[in-house]
């Protein structure tokens, strides 16, 4: 084990407290901007008071989404219209994504967005009230134009600090947090570290963060406010692209195998402190306790998984992940056209996992059903999932989403496949011309404030909008994929307030983000294209907002994707029951990561 970095950052509201809490700063007025919480801030503006200082510590993270949680009285508004600024340096709607979710937290009140605030970085905000009281605010929101670790340039919230001492001793700044240079030196000490020059470069590159900040649930579906889950975003997906320059692939390529990245960000009281460490593999698995599969309101204990997979008559096959996890399967050989169904490729991704089990036990009941299973694909993956969730259950620990390699393993080439080696197989056992792979994302919005706020290569990704397919498909099969989406989401609008919770997360996101972009078929928005990369030449994959949900949600969650494999293999024995399939096994060049939409 190597310590790589440690470090402890004084806090910045503990400096505002030393550097104005003192009798010679009465009479000051201050303002700043901090990430930090709403509680912590409020009590240093207390104490700041008790010296005749009159300060206002608001949040530089979603300023505006703040100023109406804690500066408007929302229950008395009639309507709202906020000027969101634009900025050559940012996507057109990034500080309207900033604001989300403010259009569900206004109540009965009309709200309306509109683009173009003349004023850099200010939100223009008129508020009327019901009893016709009409205020109009101008709320600050501070960003910097900076280089990141990969040498590009971003635009990205920054703290800032406003002083008034008189009448002629104005003066603003910008304001280097602690979050900021905890971050920072974090990543600088990583990027100059000595890793050699070939993958992977460590086993498990463990940054271990206690920060003095609370998370702060929101009424609205599954949001929460977290630094710390912000934090722990920006930290994996910017040691990805360091790696990846380093290695010297291309931004966002998903083969780069660095190793293990794990941000372990956690609440701790006092000043916020790192330690950055490369270390061993963990083998072990969290334990758990078994749960009725049907009505399962968390994920599942790996002992579990096994468990209801060996109740699935079958013929058994497995592969070994680089930590030596098992990844089991299941053939379950039959008279009808056969299936591959997968779940787990990302296992932060938890619904999939439940519903893939589900629907093959169903499928397993049946006469001549014939398909194979592998419902945790990336088990090394999963054990960081179970890891993290003791900590907060309700982050998305994208940490857990590759490999113990770094890499998504759908595109891992080479003579060492691993994990993928379950997927061959399974192609091998079957011929399946249908792969239906069980996907999620996540549940609530995903940023990286301090790296341009918008996930770098993840945009779409970036706010829930409900459950949607994407259909991939060789391009001689066209045909039969589009009847496969018709009558798989069909089936779909039937299963009991599913198009119902579809049509709210759309309306938000469209609200915050503009058009889906996507394809209205039967109520659910699908994307279906080319892809001649999968030896299948049908795949569809599921996507539900399910990072972090929990109880009922969860179990709503792992029932759509349950009756989307059913509905999925029904229609797939309909399609091959009246046509015969064109030749699937000829060879195709890959087209570029640029060129194809990944997932």
């Amino acid at each position: 084990m190597t310590t790589i970095f440690e470090g402890a950052f004084e806090r910045t509201l503990d400096t505002l407290l030393t550097t104005y809490g003192k009798e010679a700063a009465r009479g000051t007025k201050l303002e700043a901007w901090l990430f930090d919480d709403a509680a912590s801030r409020k009590a240093a503006e207390q104490k700041l008071a008790s010296f005749g200082v009159k300060a206002a510590l608001r949040s530089a993270y979603k300023p505006l989404l703040h100023f109406f949680l804690e500066e408007v009285d929302r229950a008395a508004l009639a309507s709202v219209v906020v000027r969101y600024p634009q900025h050559e340096g940012a996507p057109q709607n990034r500080f309207l994504l900033e604001a989300y979710p403010l259009a569900a937290l206004v109540g009965d009140a009309e709200i309306r967005f509109e683009a173009g605030s003349a004023k850099a970085f200010i939100y223009d905000v008129t508020l009327t009230f019901r009893d016709g009281r009409q205020e109009n605010h101008a709320v600050f929101a501070p960003n910097r134009i900076h280089t990141d670790f990969i040498g590009e340039t971003l635009l990205s919230p920054t703290g800032w600090i406003r002083l008034d001492e008189g009448c002629d001793k104005h003066r603003e700044c910008h304001l280097d947090t602690d979050y900021e240079r905890l971050f920072a030196g974090t990543m600088q000490a990583i990027s100059d570290h000595a890793w050699g020059d070939s993958e992977p470069y460590f086993e498990e590159l463990n940054i271990r963060v206690t920060l003095p900040i609370t998370d702060f649930r929101l009424p609205v579906g599954e949001e929460v406010i977290s630094l710390r889950e912000a934090l722990h975003e920006d930290f994996y997906f910017s040691l990805l692209e360091v790696f990846q320059k380093k290695s010297g692939r291309p931004l966002g390529d998903r083969g780069l195998k660095p190793g293990q990245i794990v941000p372990e960000i956690v609440f701790g009281v006092g000043k916020p402190t790192v330690v950055v460490k490369a270390r061993p593999l963990q083998a072990t698995d969290v334990e758990g306790e078994t749960l009725p599969l049907d009505t399962a309101e968390a994920p599942l204990a790996v002992a579990q998984i096994h468990a209801e997979l060996a109740a699935i008559d079958g013929q058994p096959f497995e592969a070994r992940s680089r930590a030596g996890r098992p990844v089991k399967a299941r053939y379950h050989k039959g008279s009808d056209a056969p299936v591959m169904i997968s779940g787990g490729q990302h296992p932060n991704e938890t619904t999939g996992i439940v519903g893939v089990l589900r629907a093959a036990q169903a499928l397993a009941a049946r006469t001549g059903s014939h398909f194979t299973i592998s419902p945790l694909e990336n088990p090394d993956g999963y054990a960081v999932h179970q890891r993290l969730r003791v900590d907060n259950p309700l982050h998305m620990h994208h940490a857990a989403r590759y490999t113990a390699l770094g890499d998504d393993l759908e595109y891992r080439t080479g003579a060492a496949l691993n994990e993928r080696e379950i997927r061959k197989e399974a192609e091998r056992l079957t011929g399946a011309q249908l792969h239906v792979n069980l996907h999620g994302y996540p549940s609530h919005e995903w940023t990286r404030p301090l790296s341009g706020y918008v996930p770098r290569g993840f945009a779409m990704w970036t706010l829930p909008k409900g459950f949607f397919l994407i259909m991939r498909h060789h391009a001689e099969w066209e045909a039969r994929a589009e009847q496969l989406i018709a009558e798989v989401t069909e089936r779909l609008a039937a299963v009991p307030g599913l198009l119902a919770y579809n049509d709210a997360q759309i309306a938000l996101y469209e609200t915050h983000a503009g058009e889906t972009g996507f394809r209205i078929i039967n109520g659910f928005p699908c994307m279906i294209s080319v892809d001649d990369r999968h030896t299948a030449p049908l795949t569809l994959i599921t996507e539900y907002p399910d990072e972090t949900i929990y109880g009922d949600a969860f179990i709503a969650g792992h029932e759509a994707q349950k009756e989307t494999v059913l509905a999925a293999y029904d229609a797939f024995q309909r399609i091959m029951a009246v046509a015969r399939p064109p030749s699937f096994g000829r060879s195709v060049p890959l087209r570029t990561l640029a060129q194809r939409h990944i997932v």
